[in-house]
Order: C-alpha cells, then structure tokens, then sequence
C-alpha cells in the first residue's frame, strides 16, 4: 500500500491540527496504520494507530486525550485529530501501514507514507 501524510503547518501552542493519510494500492481495509514522528536530534516515536480490526486503537502516553485517530474505509483514509498542541509536539509527522494486528514499534511498520511538518510556536 502507498501511502501519503498531509495536514501539517505551524501552529500556536494550544491550537489543534487534523492530518490524513491517503492510502492506494493494495486493500487498505486489511492494514493496520500508525502514525509516528520524528524531532530534530531525536528518534522517531509512536503516537497512534488504528488496526484494520475495526474499532482497535492505540495511542502514545504523551498524547492521549488530545488525539483521536480515526479510519474511513470507504475513502482509504485515516485520519489524526490533535488537540492542544504544545512546543514539544513540534516534529515531522510520519503515517506508515502494517498487516500486523497492532503495534507501536516503527520496525513492525513497512509502507511508510512521507513527512508532514509541524511547527508549534509558543
């Protein structure tokens, strides 16, 4: 599966942005996808994945409560809502896709869509 990252920006601390991750190629309804991110000088981290098992999701500690990650099937996207945004969400947002059930680790990962910037300024 393909797959393609959009939605970031730069925002101020306490915004919220919504990314999608558009997906082609091969059935998108038997993947799992995670969305990660990546801060300069640092290794690229878990945020949230849903699992093509309907209703699984997953989320890291560091966002919980202010991210909703959702799917539509029928459109071959899924979706990131993040809300109050802080300086340390600042990172390149990465969706990649698995046929694993579930996972948080980058390495279980093997469609990785390109980055999407996020900047959030305080």
């Amino acid at each position: 599966v393909q797959l393609q990252a959009s939605g970031g920006g730069l925002v101020q601390a306490g915004g919220s942005l919504r990314f999608s991750c558009a997906a082609s190629g091969r059935r998108f309804s038997d993947y799992t996808v995670g969305w990660f991110r990546q801060a300069p000088g640092k290794e690229r981290e878990f945020v949230a994945a849903t699992s093509w098992r309907s209703g699984y999701t997953d989320y890291a500690d560091s966002v919980k409560g202010r991210c909703t990650i959702s799917r539509d099937n029928a459109k071959n996207t899924v979706y990131l809502q993040m809300n109050s945004l802080k300086p340390e969400d600042t990172a390149v947002y990465y969706c990649a896709g698995t046929q694993v059930l579930m996972s948080s680790t980058p390495e279980s990962f093997d469609s990785w869509g390109q980055g999407t910037l996020v900047t959030v300024s305080s």
